[in-house]
This record gives structure tokens, C-alpha cells and sequence, in this order.
């Protein structure tokens, strides 16, 4: 005789400020897959060259780098190639930059979706850090190729800790959706802040060893230029794909405190706008 399958729904309240039900995201994991398709897909459609800009964009960002501030300010650092230096800054930094200003749209790009149908909200922050990473590793492989070209030249010096590469990528994955979440939740109230984002993150990168060596800033500020959380990630990152500079594990460590209370904050706030946003928009 068969038996009818028996389901239990619990319902439960969610009043705390920092309030993750990591279970019921594992649950969603299938949609949060669906929506790292659609992201995809949404970001190169109707595009001639489709996925190839994933290329193209940092390939040409990493030119006008080498030739204006490598070939013309001599802002490189010494002994290195100017173009896989500038290469590893910009692919870095584009995954960061992504993140952000992506999932800074998170309830005002989609609030007919949201407005729709129940599920974790998180889901879709994560999801779009999760597509970011699509595009960076395209670019990962670009930049592994002309690493090992350099590398058989002899002009990098790639060292142990390459074995870090997915630390770095977690650790900018966190910062940038906790910055992104904080700005989500408040460009609910404050449009303005969506304005914003393009130019603080440009005005963020040229305050990173992006497009410049980090030894040209003068020694009474690098103490405070290196509170900055990004600067030890793209230093590191340097310091085992090229060989360069030093880890110094005492930024790394503040900026690693840095993005967890970012972090922290930015879940508290995206938990808290979640309920009532809906409302607000």
C-alpha cells in the first residue's frame, strides 16, 4: 500500500539584526545557480563578441596602463615588466569592482522579482558575486599565459604563495559584496548613492597600487595608505605572482578585520531593509 509522503513547514521569526539562515541558503542553492545563468547570460547578450570582453577590456586597460603610467610616469615598479604588473592589478581589481557596484543594485535591479516571490534575499547578492567570478576566471587564464611567458623569461618570479590565489579571491568576494550590501540597503532611501558608486570606485582605485607601485608614496603616509583593505590584497597578489614587494601579514590581517566588520555590517543592514524595502521602493 503506498503512503503519502509527509512535509514539515517551520515557521519561524526573524527579529535579529544579524539573522543568516545558512540551511535555508543551501536549500536555494539551485536558484542561485539560475540566477549566475541569468546574470551571465544578461551581461553579453546581444553583444558581437559576447564573452571575449571578458578579455578584451582588462587586455586594453592593462595598455593604456603600461603606456601611460609605466611608458610616460614611470609609475611601475622597477625590474618588472610594466604590462603583466599592470595586468595583475587590473584583473584583481576588476573582480573587486565588480562585486561592489553589481550587488549595490541588488534591490533596485530587481524588485520585480523581489516583489514576486519568497526567497532568501541573500541569494541574489551572492549569486552575482558568484557570476563575477565567471568573467575572472577567463581573465585568470589570460593572465596565467603571459605569467608564464614572463616567468620563462625570467624577468617574474612567482613564489609559494600562489597557493594563497584563493584566499585573496575570498577575501576580495567578501569586501566587495559587504560594500555592495551596504549600499544596496541604502540607495533604498538614498537614490543618490547609486550616482556614486561609478566614481567612488574609480576614486578607490587610484587611492589602490592599481596603476602604480606601491613604494612611490611617501613613507610618513604608507602606514595609513595601507589601512586601505584592498592595498595588502593587491600586494600580496603581487608579492606571489611576480615576486615582488613583501607580504606583510600585519596589513593583511587589519584588512582582513576590516572586510569581517564590513561584512558584519553589511548583512545586518541588507537583513534589516529586506523586510520592509518593498514598501519603501
Amino acid at each position: 500500500m503506498q503512503t503519502e509522503e509527509q512535509f514539515e513547514t517551520t515557521i519561524t521569526a526573524r527579529n535579529g539584526w544579524l539573522d543568516i539562515n545558512f540551511r535555508e541558503l543551501w536549500k536555494y542553492r539551485d536558484l542561485m545557480l539560475l540566477f549566475v545563468r541569468r546574470n551571465f547570460v544578461a551581461l553579453y547578450k546581444q553583444t558581437i563578441l559576447g564573452p571575449a570582453w571578458a578579455i578584451i577590456q582588462p587586455l586594453l586597460t592593462t595598455v593604456v596602463f603600461t603606456v601611460i603610467f609605466g611608458n610616460l610616469a614611470g609609475l611601475s615598479a622597477k625590474g618588472t615588466p610594466a604590462f603583466v604588473f599592470f595586468m595583475s592589478g587590473t584583473v584583481a581589481w576588476g573582480y573587486f569592482a565588480g562585486c561592489l557596484t553589481q550587488t549595490a543594485n541588488t534591490f533596485i535591479g530587481n524588485v520585480g522579482i523581489l516583489g514576486k516571490v519568497y526567497f532568501p534575499r541573500l541569494v541574489m547578492p551572492i549569486s552575482t558575486v558568484l557570476t563575477n567570478m565567471i568573467p575572472f576566471l577567463i581573465q585568470g587564464i589570460m593572465f596565467s599565459a603571459f605569467l608564464g611567458y614572463y616567468w620563462y623569461k625570467g624577468a617574474v618570479s612567482p613564489n609559494i604563495y600562489m597557493l594563497m590565489a584563493p584566499v585573496f579571491i575570498v577575501h576580495m568576494a567578501l569586501l566587495g559584496l559587504g560594500c555592495g550590501v551596504i549600499i544596496s540597503a541604502l540607495t533604498i532611501k538614498y537614490r543618490d548613492l547609486a550616482m556614486l558608486v561609478g566614481f567612488g570606485i574609480q576614486l578607490w582605485m587610484y587611492g589602490t597600487p592599481v596603476a602604480y607601485d606601491i613604494n612611490i608614496v611617501p613613507a610618513k603616509y604608507k602606514g595609513l595608505y595601507m589601512l586601505n583593505p584592498m592595498t595588502p590584497i593587491i600586494n600580496g597578489f603581487r608579492h606571489a605572482f611576480l615576486g615582488i614587494g613583501e607580504m606583510n601579514w600585519h596589513y593583511y590581517g587589519i584588512s582582513w578585520l576590516v572586510t569581517v566588520v564590513i561584512f558584519t555590517l553589511g548583512v545586518m543592514m541588507f537583513s534589516r531593509v529586506e523586510k520592509t524595502f518593498m514598501d519603501t521602493i
